[in-house]
């Protein structure tokens, strides 16, 4: 079946906090997936989840704070490798991280992650996933067991793989990120790591030696008990998907549960938080 997608791109100024509001209001009314640039972000859902009053309910882009622009185009899913080709580019993190698709050369660095992001969110040019992938290289992963929470694209729980870690656990509540993790995961060989499609109460009874939770403040901060009960003893969090100025509310937060925050990492405002039990 061809599928097609709605792509709007806006325009925002100034770009945050607008952006992660427009973003959070968009995703409730059934986007499905998200790219941010330099000028603002562009929003996808699928035709049949389209209509033309769709963006009606979008009360930032009514707001005197903001300047939004928009632009609508029909995207057809056949061309959307194209369109990541055209777009994507590599990325290294530590110049020991290589984060690629298939179509580029590999750098032969120590590790070579492979992905074909698709509409997911992951590909390591957020600052949130670039982060995280650094939190993880600083980790012994050896035998550890780990969850990966909002999975998106898969690329964390595969890194996690590549040092060491044994099982790992991928979830994601969007359907599209729960088939793209579980390609790229083939994709990498990776023999560890079990997908999941749902949310936190899939976490019941489970227990991790370290849990990445790379998603927005709210879902974070609504989850989190979740989280640090799941986390066995001396075991890490890692927190992103937020800004500098969240860490107050975040920190209160996870020092409910008796853990300290370890390390900080900062880039473009967006931050990632390690935490010890």
């Amino acid at each position: 079946m061809n599928i097609k997608y709605i792509g709007y791109t806006f325009r925002v100024k100034p770009k945050e906090p607008a952006t992660e509001i427009l973003i959070a209001q968009l995703g409730f009314e059934g986007f499905e997936s998200f790219v941010e640039n330099e000028d603002g972000v562009t929003a996808y859902i699928q035709e049949k989840d389209w209509n033309s009053k769709i963006l009606e309910n979008i009360q930032i882009l009514n707001s005197n704070e903001f300047k939004i622009s928009v632009e609508k185009e029909i995207i057809e899913q056949t061309n959307w490798n194209s369109e990541w080709e055209k777009n994507f580019n590599q990325i290294q993190v530590n110049n020991l991280v290589s984060i690629r698709a298939p179509f580029h050369r590999n750098p032969n660095l120590k590790y070579d992650i492979v992905i074909e992001p698709k509409m997911s969110f992951g590909t390591g040019h957020h600052e949130t996933t670039y982060m995280m992938v650094q939190h993880l290289i600083s980790l012994d992963l050896a035998n550890k067991k780990v969850l990966d929470m909002g999975c998106g694209t898969g690329i964390l729980a595969i890194f996690a793989e590549m040092k060491g870690a044994r099982p790992i656990d991928a979830i994601d509540i969007d359907n599209w990120c729960f088939i793209n993790s579980l390609e790229n995961v083939e994709r990498n060989n990776c023999k560890q790591i079990t997908v999941y499609e749902g949310d936190a109460s899939l976490l019941m009874n489970k227990k991790y030696d370290v849990i990445i939770a790379n998603i927005n403040r709210n879902i974070l901060l609504n989850d989190m008990k979740i989280y640090t009960d799941c986390l066995n003893d001396k075991g890490v969090l890692l927190l992103s998907g937020f800004y500098k100025k969240d860490i107050p509310i975040i920190n209160a937060e996870v020092s409910k549960y008796d853990l300290k925050l370890d390390k900080i990492i900062e880039r473009n405002n967006w931050v990632a938080l390690k935490y010890l039990k």
